[in-house]
């Protein structure tokens, strides 16, 4: 028996309109093609759907055991039709990110605050980019965006500017660097350096200041969490260096100072890293927005 979901449609029509001209209407068909519908689906089954000689014309048993199966697949099957028609027109849909920018989850937080509120439907997780590599994993369509400070030429892959920050010294009050208008390579040879535990080439302060001067701090202490670091740093147990929106409030504190890498300062973009294809999605571009309104709030402070 080949059983089609337009057969499932008609067998609940009949059943909820009471007869097949008014099912014919519901069905936008004629009587006599509802009608041969009906008897070719009999024909295949080898029994009776309907019992003909009651007026209205009713369902048989084995027609019965037919409307339990539409009423249980029809509703599921809308329900998938109607996700797709909103994946088509990018109402609904899958929202990975992956950062590999330690610092950033309390930068982007209130940026996904606001997304969630306007797009319920869109899956949302965070994965720490640094723990695997994220932009082939992007590639891969294994996550959907990339918070990175480093663009690559990657085919299929976008890198959209979101906003600009400097990589900034902070240290106690006490500190003797306190005294300086600025900080270079060489006033970090006899410091403990407080950093996120992740690989150096992924800290600006190696990156751009440290290794190209070839300057190794006395020691380096990895700690996971910003307030732990501001901690030590208060405590004067170290010195680090922090993007410009993690310390707007520390800045205004009698227990440390901040201070700009070399007399220029530095410095950084951050990105986000798409695929091309994905870059017109209403929610994609809603949650870009939405990223570089959060870094103006925080550039305003």
């Amino acid at each position: 028996m080949h059983l089609e979901f337009r057969h499932l449609r008609t067998i609940k029509a009949i059943h909820d309109a009471g007869g097949l001209a008014r099912a014919a209407d519901q069905l936008n068909i004629t009587q006599s093609a509802l009608s041969h519908q009906i008897k070719g689906l009999e024909d295949q089954a080898g029994v009776e759907l309907f019992l003909r000689r009651s007026k209205p014309m009713t369902l048989s048993a084995a027609g019965f055991r037919l409307l339990r199966l539409a009423e249980q697949i029809l509703p599921q099957v809308e329900a998938t039709l109607a996700e797709f028609d909103n994946l088509r027109d990018g109402k609904t849909g899958r929202m990975h990110i992956a950062i590999e920018c330690h610092a950033c989850f309390e930068w982007l937080f209130p940026v996904l605050e606001g997304f969630r509120k306007t797009w319920a439907d869109v899956d949302v997780d965070i994965r720490p980019g640094l723990a695997f590599d994220a932009l082939p994993a992007l590639q891969k369509e294994e996550v959907d965006l990339v918070v990175s400070s480093d663009p690559e030429d990657l085919p299929g892959v976008e890198f959209i500017e979101l906003f600009d920050y400097a990589p900034v010294f902070v240290a106690s009050a006490q500190h003797p660097l306190a005294s300086k208008p600025f900080v270079e390579a060489v006033d970090f040879r006899g410091e403990t350096l407080i950093t996120y535990p992740v690989e150096r080439t992924r800290l600006d302060v190696f990156s751009q200041l440290l290794i190209p001067a070839k300057v190794e701090p006395a020691a380096i202490r990895q700690v996971e969490l910003t307030a732990v670091i501001l901690l030590l740093v208060a405590s004067n147990r170290g010195v680090a260096v922090l993007p410009d929106w993690v310390v707007r409030e520390v800045k205004y504190s009698s227990d440390y100072v901040t201070r700009p890498l070399t007399a220029q300062g530095i410095t950084r973009r951050l990105y986000a890293a798409i695929r091309s294809e994905d870059r017109e999605k209403p929610f994609m571009r809603d949650l870009i927005g939405l990223a570089r309104t959060e870094a103006r709030k925080l550039q305003a402070v």
